[in-house]
């Protein structure tokens, strides 16, 4: 077969705390340049466990993903998403909604899906930066998420958001997985206006999340392991 694979362990550490979470992922890339991340996620603060695959192809557009939470040990919600350059659908099941059928009609594929996983908030900036040009900021609107909330714990079903991506500037970053020269990003939520943006460096054209800051929950992600095939 022909793809290429990379895979990485990224740790959560608190502020005041250490490590209080953990996420393992793996993508692999097709010859067409499609993509597909396998992403699993622990949050040990909020005893949440979140385990996502998801799927752009080779100009970065999603094409579906599925997203299953278990908080507190407990089944919270799973759900199926396909994106297409005409409508956003999902299919999902809650505990606290039950069973539901979501459909959105749009204009053009979403920009980026949030899932959640710190490898999607990386790509988001991806999307801006594929249309940025000479400029340093770019609205990136209809961003197609999973949950609305900070941690991703509700739901999952289908919500439109907005980010204003700052490009920042190069820089080489050094974490316990080696040094890496990145691309530097904030992504400011519209929920939140210009403040706690989602600090994002990221490694190569495949904007592989080297560490992440995040003042608003007190918390920075940082890649301890990587791997490439």
């Amino acid at each position: 077969m022909k793809h290429r694979t990379y895979r990485g362990k990224i740790l959560y550490n608190t502020d005041g705390k250490g490590e209080e979470g953990r996420e393992y992922f793996t993508v692999t890339i097709q010859p067409d340049g499609s993509r597909t991340l396998r992403a699993h996620c622990e949050m040990d603060n909020d005893e949440l466990l979140r385990d996502v695959v998801y799927t752009l192809d080779g100009q970065w557009r999603p094409q579906d993903a599925f997203v299953r939470l278990s908080i507190q040990n407990k089944f919270q919600g799973s759900a199926w998403f396909r994106f297409t350059d005409r409508s956003l659908e999902c299919e999902t099941y809650t505990a606290d909604a039950g069973r539901l059928s979501q459909r959105f009609a749009i204009a053009g594929y979403p920009p980026s899906f949030g899932g959640h996983p710190i490898c999607c908030d990386t790509w988001h900036a991806k999307a801006a930066d594929l249309r940025r040009g000479t400029n340093t900021m770019q609205a990136i609107e209809g961003i197609a998420m999973s949950s609305p909330l900070p941690n991703g714990g509700s739901g999952p079903m289908l919500s439109l958001s907005a980010v204003d991506v700052e490009f920042v500037g190069t820089e080489s970053v050094t974490t316990p997985a080696g040094t890496f020269e990145t691309k530097h990003f904030k992504n400011f939520s519209r929920r939140r206006g210009f403040v706690h943006p989602v600090e994002i460096w990221a490694h190569s054209e495949d904007f592989v999340p080297v560490k992440c800051r995040w003042d608003l929950l007190g918390q920075t992600y940082e890649l301890v392991e990587f791997q490439r095939d």
